[in-house]
C-alpha cells in the first residue's frame, strides 16, 4: 500500500518519467530541435528601423 503522507504530484511523477533512461533520449532530442527553431525564427526576424533614423557616422581611426 502507499504511503498517504507522500503524495506524488502530477508534475513530479511527469519529471520522474521524463528522466528515466528511454525517455530522456527522446527529451533531450526534443528539447534540443525547440531550441534550435526559436533561435532560427530568432535569426529570422527583421529589426524594426525607425523612421528617419539614420546610422551612426563612422568613427576616424587614425
Amino acid at each position: 500500500m502507499a504511503n498517504p503522507s507522500d503524495p506524488d504530484k502530477p508534475s513530479q511523477k511527469w519529471f520522474k518519467w521524463a528522466t528515466t533512461p528511454p525517455q530522456s533520449y527522446a527529451m533531450y532530442l526534443v528539447l534540443l530541435i525547440l531550441v534550435w527553431l526559436v533561435s532560427f525564427y530568432a535569426g529570422t526576424l527583421n529589426p524594426k528601423h525607425g523612421q528617419g533614423v539614420s546610422p551612426p557616422p563612422a568613427a576616424d581611426s587614425r
